[in-house]
Parts: structure tokens; C-alpha cells; sequence
């Protein structure tokens, strides 16, 4: 469970950093960056509490 949980992060962390880089790029507007950071949290969540 602890490799789950730490692959979970590490996906979650690489996701985050991908859309806040898009974020800054000016590829995504506000908007869409939380809305995609909302659904990553959403996966991380339900992977922590499986």
C-alpha cells in the first residue's frame, strides 16, 4: 500500500507541476488550471483512501 500511496503522490506532484507550467505559460487560463488541479486532488484522494 505505502508504493501505492508514494506512486499516487508522485503522480499527483508531476500533474500539479504540469498544469501550474501551463498556467504560467499562458496555456491555460485560471479556470481551467483549477479545474484540472481540482481533478488531480480528486485522484489523489480517492487513492489515499481506496
Amino acid at each position: 500500500m505505502a508504493d501505492e500511496l508514494e506512486s499516487a503522490v508522485e503522480t499527483f506532484l508531476d500533474d500539479a507541476d504540469t498544469v501550474l507550467g501551463e498556467y504560467e505559460q499562458g496555456y491555460m487560463d485560471a479556470d481551467a488550471a483549477l479545474g484540472q488541479l481540482q481533478s488531480h486532488i480528486e485522484e489523489l484522494r480517492d487513492e489515499f483512501e481506496g
